[in-house]
């Protein structure tokens, strides 16, 4: 069995992530959340705020003041977070080499490329409407060029998902029906057909009607069911039942709790 000694650090007030929805309290959390969340690191991580955090609260003046200098000047941004890596000697020389690897493969990437990487990652945390943005910037993007049909049908693909998670279903099916219209890929058409189903008042277009079989209608209505069905037996789920099993006072103080935390994870995703 190997010993980690961990650096004891003076935290009154841990660091908050909002786009992870976590409070780090330690310069080894920190470490963690920079290599395990590449693109987050990459996308303005290193701000005034977390370098007063590496300041004052965890105590590393000379880190700190290495990164507000290097903040200031014209050197590459990137090594902001390696330089943290480094300088808290959480991980090892190979393991650093290999973040900076990562780093360096995402930067060889084209510029739609690395955007849809980083709406990719947001779409996986559930920050829809940050990935939503990075989408929309690569279709808006008067400097990409020549993006091909099937990646455009991708971003519009993503873009529908995104809504749909949101429950914004009428700009969903939008989006999903531009998708359709650079590849005509049959799991699109299914999940256009599917959001008629989760919204009646939702409409498929006429030249969607020749292919949707009947057999096709009756194979997508199932598979939602038993998406409905499982969703039904999670955890929150779970918990609005176990609420209304107790008694009045304890529910209604609780639900609020609980209504709160839905709130809180619904902003998250907008």
């Amino acid at each position: 069995m190997s010993l980690i000694v961990c650096r004891q650090e003076p935290v009154k007030h841990p660091f908050y992530i909002e786009r992870l929805g976590l409070h780090i309290a330690s310069s080894q959390e920190l470490c963690y959340v920079i290599y395990n969340n590449p693109l987050l690191a990459l996308d303005g991580f290193v701000d005034e705020r977390l370098i007063r955090f590496i300041r004052e609260e965890l105590d590393l003046t000379f880190l700190a003041g290495k990164l507000e200098t290097w903040r200031q000047s014209e050197e590459e941004q990137d090594e902001m977070p390696v330089i943290i890596l480094q300088e808290c000697y959480y991980y090892t020389s190979r393991e650093i080499a290999k973040f900076r690897q990562k780093i360096a493969a995402y930067r060889k990437m084209s510029r739609a490329e690395f955007m849809k990487e980083t709406a990719d990652y947001y779409f996986t945390l559930r920050q829809y409407g940050t990935a939503i943005h990075y989408y929309n910037r690569i279709l808006e993007d008067w400097r990409i060029k020549s993006l091909t049909d099937e990646f455009t049908a991708r971003i519009w693909n993503n873009i529908g998902a995104a809504y749909a998670g949101i429950f914004w279903f009428e700009k969903a099916m939008t989006a999903y029906d531009m998708s359709y219209n650079f590849q005509k890929n049959l799991d699109t058409l299914k999940r256009i057909y599917q959001l008629t189903l989760l919204n009646p008042e939702l409409k498929l277009k006429e030249r969607y009607m020749a292919l949707l079989t009947a057999e096709r209608k009756a194979a997508w209505e199932k598979e939602l069911s038993d998406i409905k069905e499982k969703a039904a037996d999670n955890e929150a789920v779970r918990k609005v039942e176990e609420l209304f099993s107790r008694d009045p006072i304890r529910r209604k103080a609780e639900s609020g709790a609980l209504l709160a935390e839905w709130k809180r994870e619904y902003r998250k995703m907008l």
